[in-house]
């Protein structure tokens, strides 16, 4: 499988895709004055503990207050590193209301919630993770040949030991670092053990909620968690991003330098591989899949669902076959979208209705390889008699739609609005209340152009009804700046 990298930067933002053999499989954005929080290590004050929920809020400096749980409270001993042998179970034998603690964000805000903390610190480099307030010597699970593992084990415990860094923490070496050698371990050991200790500092100055630590914008953090061997290309468009980017390789991924390719091309780079219809189909509700069925994506609050339709598909054979090769193709297609869309909690995916067991087997077994490619893991449970599968994917950051887009001013995030003849009708009602109230002789009705007109055409007759009924001179005025929802009644004497 061949990758490339897109970086794609401006003033204003910055934007990251991922090609798998073409195909765009992940968009990253990171807006100037919206950056993302992960990573970033902060001084903060405790503000609220809530004992019934063993969680607490935690003032970071950031305006809206973070929130940390009993189980992201790691117990550390004298020294300074964590106590293995206890586990904290109540939060109140360990925060109160105004006391000082360090954070490291593990998830962005997300809607109306705050950052979710833990006080379990790490910082990383391309090839490892340090866990400073832990023994622990760990190997990334990706990296699955068992003489890679040991002869990784056994490279970084010499290193250590040469770096004398054996008391500075615990070490977790990442999926990149398969297949490097000595140097390469020794190189990003000094690093992180001048980086730890320029934190340390600031962690003891530090007076008041604020940030400590902050990782690397996104075309820095990606090229150092996505560069993997599989990448062919990384191509940047912009001169000064690719200076900086130059710059960062040359001093701690110097493998990855000759991957760099400034892009200067008069089409836009994201147009020319696609990436820009890539993301404007993964804003869409509907997806079409090439055989002639669609997908329909329904994202709530609570959960996503995915609804399976065969279109315009009859297919050649069977409808069994026909049903069986639309889920095949919108298991691929949804696995894609996805990652594009970055949908994360709880997915329902309602595939059309299979009787036979092989066939569920089938799309079961092609949902999950493909979902095997997803760096977040997710959790899929087997096709149900209705068609129905239940999944989970790690949420860490704000999906693709909500960065983007916004809650719509007219249908207030419904998605639908009520026609021009309820409006009508509703019109006709607050008439009635309003005839019988106060006392005037004309009554002015201002609203949309489209239900105006239906006033005057289709409800003229039920109009003209009204105004006999109640006594009163009924006017009306089409206002262009109203949603079709949004009427007013004037009430006034001639």
């Amino acid at each position: 499988m061949s990758e490339r990298i897109l970086v794609n930067c401006t003033p204003m933002e910055t934007r990251v895709a991922l090609l798998e053999n073409g195909s765009t499989q992940d968009i990253y954005i990171e807006r100037s004055v919206n950056r993302g929080i992960v990573g970033n290590i902060y001084a903060g004050k405790v503000v609220r503990v809530l004992p019934g929920m063993q969680a607490a809020f935690v003032d970071i400096g950031v305006g809206r207050t973070g929130f940390i749980h009993v189980s992201d409270i790691v117990i550390v001993d004298g020294s300074g590193q964590e106590d293995s042998s206890r586990s904290a179970e109540n939060i109140a034998d360990h925060l109160h209301d105004g006391k000082k603690i360090i954070v490291q964000v593990k998830k962005d805000p997300l809607g109306t919630k705050g950052a979710r903390l833990t006080t379990q610190l790490s910082v990383s480099t391309r090839y490892l993770v340090l866990l400073p307030q832990t023994h622990h010597i760990g190997i990334s699970q990706l990296i699955e040949d068992p003489v890679e593992r040991a002869r990784l084990q056994e490279v970084l415990t010499e290193a250590l030991a040469d770096e004398d860094m054996r008391n500075a923490g615990g070490f977790i070496l990442r999926t990149a670092a398969e297949g490097i050698g000595p140097d390469e371990i020794a190189a990003d050991l000094r690093y992180l053990k001048r980086l730890w200790a320029a934190i340390s500092r600031r962690v003891k100055a530090a007076t008041k909620a604020e940030l400590l630590y902050e990782d690397l914008p996104l075309h820095l953090r990606l090229v150092r968690d996505l560069a993997r061997p599989s990448v062919e290309r990384i191509f940047i468009d912009s001169s000064e991003c690719f200076q900086v980017l130059q710059e960062f390789c040359r001093d701690y991924m110097p493998q990855v330098a000759g991957l760099l390719e400034y892009y200067s091309g008069e089409r836009p780079l994201f147009d020319l591989h696609g990436v820009e219809d890539e993301i404007q189909r993964a804003l869409d509700r509907r997806v079409e899949l090439k055989s002639g069925g669609y997908l329909i994506f329904d994202q709530a609050e609570a959960m996503t669902t995915i609804d399976v339709n065969t279109g315009s598909f009859v297919g050649r054979r069977n409808q069994a076959d026909t049903i069986l090769t639309t889920n095949l193709e919108a298991a691929a297609t949804l696995a894609q979208q996805i990652r594009m869309r970055n949908l994360g909690g709880i997915i329902i995916i309602d595939f059309i209705d299979m009787e036979d067991p092989e066939h569920r087997r089938q799309v079961h077994r092609t949902l999950e390889k493909i979902m095997q490619r997803d760096p977040a893991p997710s959790q899929i449970a087997g096709v149900s008699e209705l068609g129905l599968v239940e999944m989970t994917r790690k949420r860490t950051r704000d999906s693709l739609d909500r960065v983007l887009c916004e809650g719509c001013p007219v249908c207030l995030g419904r998605g639908v609005v009520k026609t021009a003849e309820t409006v009508c009708y509703e019109i006709f009602r607050k008439i009635l209340r309003e005839a019988r109230v106060y006392e005037n002789d004309t009554l002015m009705v201002l609203a949309a152009q489209q239900v105006v007109d239906r006033l005057l055409d289709e409800e003229s007759a039920h109009l003209a009804d009204l105004e006999e009924f109640i006594g009163k001179t009924i006017c009306m005025r089409a206002e262009t700046s109203y949603s079709q929802e949004h009427f007013d009644i004037i009430l006034f004497q001639t």
